[in-house]
């Protein structure tokens, strides 16, 4: 016979008959992705990029951030990660170059250390490891007193050079030799 159905019933039952691919799942996400990117004004180029985070304790589950720096992150005050750190800092943990624009005081300090004491993984006694160079003296103050912070119990030693002979006295005459 006839089977009469209304066109909801025949919306149904073409959902339970098809099973999601592959394909369109990860339409899905990327849809999800730019639409949280979109609401956060996060704009980006580039190929295979990943996923913006939406909070800080992602950065424990997803890549491992040592548990000391969450502290830090949290005793700072920060609840909920800004625009630039939502992206910026999971394009550095996968080991990705970045150009990032933000506004004064929306994170950007916080988005490269972040990832810089990640891969540094632990203090070791083999002179300088990283290197943050700054246009003027006061952004290398807010730097270093930011990473300071964010590295409190973790063994990184943190230093601000901005004179030749004071680095000569500080970390010995053959440091530029050393280093």
């Amino acid at each position: 016979g006839i089977r009469w159905m209304s066109s909801l019933e025949v919306k149904f039952e073409d959902a339970k008959d098809k099973k999601p691919t592959a394909e369109k799942l990860e339409r899905l996400r990327r849809e999800k992705v730019n639409r949280f990117r979109n609401k956060h004004k996060i704009s980006v180029q580039g190929t295979d990029l990943p996923d913006p985070i939406a909070t800080f304790d992602q950065l424990q589950k997803e890549y491992k951030v040592h548990p000391k720096i969450m502290e830090n992150i949290q005793a700072a005050g920060f609840q909920v990660p800004t625009p630039i750190q939502m992206q910026a800092i999971p394009v550095m943990l996968h080991g990705r170059e970045l150009l990032a624009a933000a506004p004064t005081g929306s994170g950007k300090t916080l988005a490269f250390c972040v990832p810089l004491l990640t891969h540094l993984k632990q203090p070791r006694n083999k002179g300088f490891r990283a290197l943050i160079i700054s246009p003027t003296r006061e952004l290398a103050s807010q730097t270093h007193r930011e990473l300071v912070k964010l590295a409190e119990g973790t063994g990184f030693r943190i230093h601000m050079i901005h004179k030749a002979a004071e680095a000569a006295k500080k970390f010995g005459p053959k440091s530029s030799k050393k280093f």
